[in-house]
């Protein structure tokens, strides 16, 4: 039998990070073994739906790399991919569960079932469905006769399944082994809502039968549900799938991960800079480990296709520590070469000039070759992609300001005239490379009789406004010379000695 896993989102919001975890272990554990991954969507409650949120769906997996094999952008042979186009299945197989006296017709208002639960509470009893409408003929008390005539009333009306009474229900799990339920503790859950449309409990069952998904991998809260699952298969005399429920992600204080303590939309990630190779590789390891003794953290794509299990996905609740995909962000930008980060650099380094003007020629900025200088230059010293354009800004446009303190404790009463005089120097360098660039300086230092360091801190201000970063020389090298010298000038004119004394 081929593999066939799932990820099931309801296109609610923006995509959790919990969901990215659980679509990737579904990819992983389908590609792993030969197999296929379906993303569907599961939109059945209609009144929590967001425009916009399953193209962001699809947008998210696509960007992470995780590409269904088949879906409502993908097709398949099993589709439709969207709950609200397949209500004729739902309908179909809860006349059957009807007809094999597994579920039963339920008439209370909205209103009927709230007093219901309120009396139960107040009682101290689990609030669940007192079975008012179960026919006698399943061993209740409603007579079919009323029931017809409730049907032939037309009022609004759902479909309960019968769970059986005083049975135990066995659910083997691949994570937790086998976890046991007492049937008295479960409701007669609603298949059908009056609206047509079926509940997640009805729909999940029908479609994984139907699309013929092997392996349920999900998050721990819909363990809870699973018995109900279990008795559906059963009901129906379908082959249940495998089952796998991933532990729960917590803050770092153990509690439930939440928006209250910080973000969960992958779409902020997104936009906070992190790259798809670090936030998939830090999800992974969110209840995930190689096993075997393994102390690898770092994993491509390729790589956790090779190693991944579910045997090795634990049970306790994984905690989302951000300082950890940070790092791991940063090992992953170290592992790039030059020349895929300078083709990472070049369209933010585009998006910014759309809004920035700049000195520097075009054509020399944005080429390969100079960016992937930059990126030789800055990979050790950025957490983000993006900051080889926000934070090393002077490779690609001129200083706007220049860092004060560090002004205040370089610039003196002769650093202008010193700085005037070595950009003639510069002006007639016969070869303007980093070795050639700190000869001169040092020769030039000698002349004037004063340090190397009271020139090199006003000249790296001068040109990059700041008193930090890469080789000084390797900098002013990739600038060229037209480039320092023109910012040499121009801090000559706007940093004046005595304001700084």
């Amino acid at each position: 039998m081929m593999v066939r896993t799932r990820f099931a989102p309801s296109p609610t919001g923006y995509v959790h990070v919990g969901g990215l975890r659980t679509a990737l272990y579904n990819y992983l554990f389908a590609k792993k073994h030969g197999g296929k991954f379906i993303l569907r969507i599961e939109d059945t409650d209609q009144t929590r739906l967001v425009e916009g949120a399953t193209e962001g769906i699809i947008h998210v997996l696509e960007w992470a790399g995780i590409i269904p094999d088949e879906s409502p952008a993908h097709g398949g042979d099993f589709g439709p991919y969207v709950q609200s186009q397949r209500l004729h299945f739902y309908k179909h197989y809860c006349d059957e569960l009807i007809a094999k006296g597994h579920a039963y017709y339920a008439f209370e208002t909205p209103e009927e079932l709230e007093e219901m639960r309120k009396l139960q509470m107040k009682q101290g009893l689990q609030p669940k469905y007192n079975r008012k409408w179960l026919p006698e003929s399943l061993g209740g008390t409603m007579p079919e006769s009323k029931i017809k005539q409730a049907l032939e009333s037309g009022i609004p009306k759902v479909v309960r399944m019968k769970v059986p009474d005083h049975i135990t229900i066995r659910v083997n799990d691949v994570i937790r082994g086998v976890v046991e339920f007492d049937s008295s503790v479960i409701d007669d859950q609603v298949l059908l809502k009056a609206d047509g449309f079926p509940t997640y409990h009805l729909a999940v069952v029908v479609d994984d039968h139907l699309m013929q998904i092997s392996h349920v991998i999900r998050g721990e809260e819909w363990l809870s549900s699973t018995p109900k699952h279990v008795l559906l298969y059963e009901f129906f005399g379908w082959e249940k799938p495998t089952y796998a429920h991933v532990p729960l992600l917590l803050n770092p204080d153990r509690t439930k991960l939440s928006k209250r303590q910080g973000d969960v939309a992958v779409e902020d990630y997104i936009k906070k800079g992190y790259s798809k190779e670090a936030l998939v590789n830090f999800v992974a390891l969110l209840g995930w480990n190689p096993g075997s003794g393994s102390e690898q953290e770092i994993f491509t794509m390729e790589e956790l296709l090779e190693q991944f299990s579910l045997e090795h996905v634990g049970k306790s609740g994984a905690i989302f520590n951000l300082e950890k995909l940070s790092w791991i962000e940063k090992q992953h930008i170290r592992r790039l070469s030059n020349a895929e980060l300078a083709q990472r650099i070049k369209p933010i380094l585009l998006e910014h000039l759309r809004t920035k003007s700049t000195e520097m020629p075009l054509e020399l900025i944005t080429s390969d070759a100079y960016l992937t200088q930059v990126a030789e230059q800055m990979k050790e010293r950025v957490d983000f992609i993006h900051e080889f354009v926000t934070f090393s800004s002077y490779y690609f446009f001129e200083p706007e300001q220049y860092e004060e303190d560090a002004v205040r404790k370089r610039w003196q009463q002769q650093t202008n005239t010193y700085l005037a005089a070595f950009a003639e120097r510069l002006r007639t360098l016969a070869d303007f490379t980093a070795s050639s660039i700190e000869h001169a300086l040092k020769e030039f230092a000698q002349t004037q009789g004063i340090k190397v360091s009271d020139l090199v801190h006003p000249i790296r201000l001068a040109v990059t406004g700041v008193s930090f970063g890469a080789s000084l020389y390797h900098i002013l090298e990739t600038l060229g010379r037209e480039a320092v010298v023109r910012r040499l000038e121009r801090a000559i004119l706007r940093i004046k000695p005595e304001a700084v004394a």
